[in-house]
């Protein structure tokens, strides 16, 4: 490697250095490989693959390949110029529907099985397979070192102005993006006293996660890990969504609040704690909006649920520690995690709430102008946590949530429950903002009608004359 090959050096953040650090540990089974698909009709190949190569020789962290051994610390070398990604084409046109599902899962499930070798650019590769004479199944396989949810949704929708632009025969009008060492930079700036008094008064009396009772699938029974998808209807989502405009509180902390409330009803404590992500982007960094890099963080969320405190005076104290919190998000978890009362070895917490307030308007316009039509989208990332709850919020459509956890530990029944709590909390929310904690009905619906039917069934068991 020749050091005119190279543009830039820089160590990594504090979270790529865990990354890459579970990373080379797993061996061959990295969680860290990320996935996307999109089935598209009206796409023209050739300019796809062309606007891809534009769009990483555009983004530095794109280019960069991530060296470890004989270093004193990881550094990320980004190069001017890398080989253009892998690109695996083939036609599908003569398969079923359900030989086409089957091919698909079976090349995302070799592309993860593949992984990445971190020493060489770009660390993505593709897959674009024929449906019909306009209509294709597109496929990105891509390492979590590289960059976060909302840097995929800025990658995707370069990519899509500049598909467009190769349409019209134009080269795409965009100036030199900022950089993702400025961050970097950034970050070694920072006061780690002020996070390390912060922290430790934040947790201070924590001494244990929050339990979650284990219902375990018999033993090799089903995957290690497992999934459920659900829409929250159109009409709560709105309701949510109007609640949180008119009490003056995010809508993020209206789903940090009803998850607090399931934990504390299941693990019957008042004082709960979880993970929670952050978009790890300081307001104060010039063009930080426009970065592509991995800028998220998970940090531990505790809120303490007294029963008599009402619903909405309720919310803004956990706005209002959580923006005390944000000053510090740049903390990495395991210094956090250190500065706890939590005994080393054991995590702060068991479950994750995944909040993804992605710019998904502004890639679906640059779809828009490029004619291509997304008939469907399939998503494939792991977490580490037992439990993870992804919320998608909706923009203006239903709200989606994806509950991933790990298939030995938890029954999906179990799951099922959790989620359906889940969501009567947030019905509770929306409808009694005056109410105490305590008096929420975090029941679904089915549910309730199974326990009044059981106690119905009860009491006519019982003679009428019964003492």
């Amino acid at each position: 490697m020749s050091k005119h090959d190279i543009e830039a050096i820089y160590p990594l953040s504090p979270l790529q250095q865990g990354i890459l650090f579970h990373s080379v540990l797993e061996d061959g089974h990295d969680p860290y490989v990320l996935q996307l698909s999109y089935r598209m009709e009206g796409l023209r190949p050739a300019a796809l693959r062309r606007a891809w190569e534009r769009t990483i020789e555009r983004h530095a962290v794109l280019r960069s390949a991530f060296l470890w051994e004989r270093n004193d610390r990881p550094l990320q070398v980004v190069h001017r110029r890398v080989e253009p990604a892998a690109w695996e084409e083939a036609d599908w046109r003569g398969l079923s529907a359900e030989e086409r599902e089957r091919a698909l899962s079976d090349f995302l499930a070799a592309e993860r099985a593949r992984g990445f070798a971190f020493k060489k650019a770009p660390l993505m590769r593709f897959g674009l397979f024929r449906l019909d004479e306009d209509e294709f199944q597109w496929a990105w396989s891509y390492h979590h070192l590289l960059m976060d949810g909302w840097s995929v949704q800025t990658v995707l929708r370069d990519v899509f102005a500049c598909y467009d632009a190769e349409l019209r025969g134009e080269a795409p009008r965009w100036g030199a993006p900022p950089a993702y060492a400025g961050y970097v930079a950034w970050l070694q700036k920072q006061d780690v006293a002020a996070a390390e008094a912060f922290w430790r008064e934040a947790l201070r009396g924590l001494e244990a996660p929050t339990p979650l009772e284990p219902a375990p699938a018999p033993d090799g029974a089903g995957p290690a890990h497992d999934e459920m998808e659900v829409r929250i209807p159109r009409e709560l989502t709105e309701a949510l969504q109007a609640f949180a405009r008119e009490r003056k509180v995010t809508l993020n902390t209206v789903v940090q609040g009803a998850w607090a409330l399931v934990l504390s009803r299941w693990s019957g404590e008042e004082d709960v704690v979880f993970g929670g992500t952050v978009s790890g982007r300081p307001p104060e960094l010039d063009g930080v909006e426009g970065m592509v890099g991995l800028f998220i963080n998970t940090l531990p969320v505790r809120v303490r649920v007294p029963a008599r405190e009402p619903v909405e005076a309720w919310l803004r104290r956990i706005q209002d520690e959580q923006a005390a919190a944000r000053q510090f998000d740049y903390t990495p978890l395991v210094q956090v995690q250190g500065w706890s009362d939590v005994p080393r070895g054991t995590a702060l917490f068991e479950s994750l709430l995944v909040f993804e307030n992605y710019p998904l308007a502004a890639v679906a316009e640059e779809r828009r102008r490029a004619g291509v039509q997304v008939r469907s989208v399939r998503s494939v990332e792991r977490t580490g946590y037992p439990l993870a709850l992804l919320v998608l919020p909706g923009g203006g459509m239903e709200m989606h949530l994806c509950a991933q956890y790990h298939a030995a530990r938890f029954r999906r029944q179990l799951v099922e429950r959790m989620v359906g709590h889940f969501r009567g909390a947030l019905e509770a929310i929306a409808a009694g903002p005056e109410l105490p904690l305590g008096e929420l009905d975090l029941l679904a619906p089915p549910e309730r009608a199974r326990l009044l039917a059981g106690r119905n069934a009860t009491a006519r068991a019982y003679p009428a004359d019964a003492t």
